[in-house]
């Protein structure tokens, strides 16, 4: 836990009693302050009281007293309107953030040198954000890891030399972090999401580019240029005097990290060094991952990571669970657990990462459905589809062959053997489902977690080996 120590004396209310929300209580109470508690789930303030923490309802205390509102990245701050306890703290003049703004004033109060890695952006952030606690250990740091990715920032060991906190931070957080300075921040991309929260894309990329316009003093901005809200950020940053380091995995660079094939290039002046090969590394394929790779081998860099152990790291990463996550090999069929993918886009970086695909779909549709996958039709060599969305996808497919599997359990066994039997080099039995799972499951981590019991049930699974390039 990291004692919130800037509070001491004064009384704080926090509001949203989940798992940031109860890590923040605590850690303000170990640095001597009173926290006053609140949620609008009666369960969560039972809990809390329980932990031993005041509890009220906040509509209807006095505000008079209260230092400030910390409040959970959940809540509405500004859209589609803000939160009544968000207007209650306005109105009584006091501020209002989150946890990850409470770890940086205790940063600054005592390790302002400890190095402190921030990653934001709309695709890929906790595969970059465990890529470079990845990377980090390897190096001999105590990586702390956390924010968005699970663990709440303040429930990690306190900031200190030789450990670096590597944070995934959603715009719902950096939103509540107006004073964040991270030594090394990361913006990867920008797509259209979270519109109901932010209004309109360019306010959504106006709080993502603060990530990286708040780097301290002598930090790196480290952005990826391939779309046009990172480019231009890119280019604000630097004019205001920030170090920016430029990654494209589309366009070669003259200064800055970029793709050639499959080697990470530094360039700088036009001079080109290559840094690592990544073909051949499974948890690391496909464009986006290359991307992810970039930008966590720029952070490595940044943070005095040297080339050998760099390489190292990234061969040795075992990817994140459910996402791409490799299970195994039974003979040539690779099985890969892709549960995360729960919309088309998600599905897509999938689908776009192998030839021969045997796919496992389906779940609680979601709009669009897989129109936007048509391009993709042509590596599937056959469906098995589950769920709500069966029988929409199947209308979708047209002549890609299907067959409507319902569950995993009947969808496994049934892609693992026409995989075996098709006589192609390297089959693939992909579940990436494009759907939610909340129809048979409750989320998509129990839906990969019976993925993979499914796989190893049938047998002979070989784990996948480390990358020999």
């Amino acid at each position: 836990m990291i004692p919130v120590t800037s509070f001491a004396g004064k009384t704080v209310a926090v509001f949203g009693l989940g798992g940031s929300g109860l890590a923040s209580c605590h850690a303000l109470k170990a640095g001597g302050a009173q926290v006053i508690a609140s949620d609008d789930s009666p369960e969560k303030l039972a809990e809390a009281a329980i932990a031993g923490f005041m509890t009220a309802d906040l509509r209807k205390v006095s505000w008079a007293n209260f230092a400030a509102l910390v409040l959970t990245p959940g809540v509405p701050l500004t859209h589609p309107a803000p939160h009544w306890s968000v207007l209650a703290a306005q109105q009584a003049g006091i501020e209002v953030i989150g946890d990850v703004e409470l770890f940086c004033r205790e940063r600054r109060r005592h390790a302002p040198d400890a190095p402190f890695v921030a990653i934001t952006g709309t695709n890929g952030k906790s595969t970059t954000t465990a890529l470079i606690a990845h990377l980090m250990r390897e190096a001999g740091y105590d990586a702390q890891m956390g924010g968005n990715i699970g663990t709440a920032i303040l429930s990690l060991e306190p900031p200190r030399a030789g450990r670096v906190h590597v944070v995934e931070m959603s715009s719902y957080q950096i939103d509540l972090t107006p004073s964040l300075d991270p030594s090394v921040g990361i913006l990867l991309n920008v797509t259209e999401d979270h519109i109901d929260r932010h209004g309109t894309i360019e306010h959504y990329a106006a709080v993502k580019e603060r990530l990286v316009a708040g780097v301290q003093p002598g930090g790196t901005a480290i952005v990826g240029v391939d779309d046009s809200f990172c480019a231009a950020a890119a280019d604000r940053v630097e004019r205001a005097g920030k170090k920016v380091v430029r990654v494209s995995v589309k366009h070669p660079l003259a200064d800055g990290i970029y793709l050639d094939h499959d080697t990470i290039v530094q360039a700088s002046g036009g001079a080109r060094t290559d840094i690592a090969r990544i073909g051949g590394i499974g948890s690391l394929r496909g464009l986006h991952n290359a991307q992810n790779a970039a930008c966590a081998s720029a952070c490595a860099l940044a943070l005095g990571v040297g080339p050998d152990v760099l390489l190292k790291g990234l061969r040795s990463f075992p990817g994140l669970a459910h996402r791409m996550e490799q299970i195994g090999r039974k003979g040539n069929v690779l099985f890969i657990n892709d549960s995360k993918g729960t919309n088309a886009d998600a599905a897509a970086r999938a689908l776009s990462s192998f030839d021969d695909i045997f796919w496992i779909a389906g779940g609680k549709p979601k709009t669009g459905g897989i129109e936007s996958l048509r391009e993709f039709f042509p590596r599937i060599r056959k469906a098995y589809l589950i769920g709500e969305a069966a029988e929409e996808f199947a209308r979708t497919l047209g002549d890609v062959p299907y067959a409507i599997s319902k569950t995993l359990d009947e969808a496994i066994p049934d892609a693992a053997r026409d995989a075996a039997a098709s006589g192609l080099a390297a089959p693939v039995v992909l579940l990436s489902p494009a759907c939610a799972s909340f129809d048979q499951f409750p989320n998509f981590e129990k839906r990969g977690a019976r993925f993979r019991d499914l796989v190893l049930a049938l047998g002979s699974i070989e784990p996948v080996k480390e990358a020999t390039l």
